[in-house]
């Protein structure tokens, strides 16, 4: 792609979020999603493989169906209460709507239908984006209008924590694996939003640098499914057994960071008496444990068979720049230390 293209997209990428970020007015953050939603569209659609147009087709259809409802919403919320800011949504009927177009808009169950298959369509990098940046603005408006249907936010949170462990059993397809892997982590922060915003956050910001972390490790390696990652002991052997730890980080094992939100969203939900949500939110992890588990054997402890079809991985040099991954790999297994300090911040 022509750097001057990508640089306009990628800024219109970022103003998009910005806008939203900034916005108290729901046609102005409705402003800043379209725009979010038409800046990745043709990063997605760069390649022109079949796959990746129909994963561009996909991901724009599911985005304009979340805009037009949240843009009803907020102009029923108008109607009914004569109000378009977006910390006054006091009647039920826009609140519902409005959260379930922005459940849509980030991929919560049971709305989650299109992100394993849109995200199978498209490169890792694009892939790293959509998982990532593109849950920055539908999240901030989530915190802003703190739904007032309790019920609902935690119905969203433990269905998609426990779709998100569900469906990534089967798969051997590494981009759906990391699709169902993103849903789980939003039902967890979904599920502590109306008790600590501040958690979620955290929450975020860890889940961000797992999957920062592992689509670049995936990206170095060139690898798409299971089978391919059995090769990479000849070609990184320190990054292959650095790896385990970020899967499992990701799956939320002691003492990795990504142990420090699931044991922070469980007390948190314990304190508030709701004692079967967490037990259940922690079997659900049991659940994307496990397919963790198998990434991490047949990256580390299995052998790749010698009739893998392509190139042959470890005879071409790396182009991708090592650094970003040095320093997100530290911080994926390393900051679980620093819990303490995290709750002190979060209690002041």
């Amino acid at each position: 792609m022509n750097p001057y293209i990508l640089a306009i997209l990628l800024f219109g990428l970022g103003l998009g979020t910005t806008i939203t970020f900034a916005s108290s007015h729901w046609l102005l953050a409705w402003m800043g999603l379209e725009m979010n939603t038409l800046a990745i569209i043709p990063l997605m659609a760069q390649h022109h493989h079949p796959r990746a147009v129909e994963a561009t087709t996909k991901y724009f259809l599911t985005q304009a169906a979340a805009a037009a409802t949240l843009l009803f919403a907020s102009v029923t919320n108008a109607w009914l209460t004569g109000q378009w800011e977006i910390q006054q949504i006091m009647h039920p009927l826009p609140n519902t709507m409005i959260t379930l177009a922005l459940a849509l808009k980030i991929g919560l169950a049971p709305l989650h239908a299109w992100l394993p298959e849109v995200l199978q369509g498209l490169d890792l990098t694009t892939g790293l984006i959509l998982s990532t940046w593109q849950k920055l603005a539908p999240f901030a408006l989530i915190l802003q209008i703190q739904p007032s249907n309790s019920a609902l936010l935690i119905i969203l949170g433990l269905t998609s924590a426990l779709v998100g462990g569900w469906g990534g059993l089967n798969q051997t397809q590494l981009r759906k694996i990391l699709a169902y892997s993103s849903i789980a982590h939003l039902g967890w922060m979904i599920l502590v939003l109306q008790f600590s915003p501040s958690i979620t956050l955290l929450t975020l910001l860890t889940y961000f640098i797992m999957t920062f972390s592992t689509f670049l490790v995936f990206k170095l390696n060139n690898a798409t499914n299971i089978n391919t990652l059995a090769t990479s002991w000849t070609k990184a052997p320190a990054l292959t057994a650095l790896t385990p730890l970020i899967l499992l980080s990701l799956g939320g094992l002691p003492p990795l960071t990504g142990f420090m939100p699931k044991w922070l969203i469980l007390q948190e939900l314990t304190k508030q008496g709701l004692s079967p949500t967490a037990t259940l939110a922690a079997l659900s992890a049991l659940l994307s444990l496990y397919f963790y588990l198998r990434l991490s054997y047949a990256m580390a402890l299995t052998i790749s068979p010698n009739n893998l079809t392509g190139t042959t991985p470890w005879r071409l040099p790396s182009v991708q720049l090592t650094c970003p991954l040095a320093a997100s790999t530290a911080m994926t297994i390393c900051l679980l230390p620093l819990t303490p300090a995290v709750s002190a911040l979060l209690t002041s």
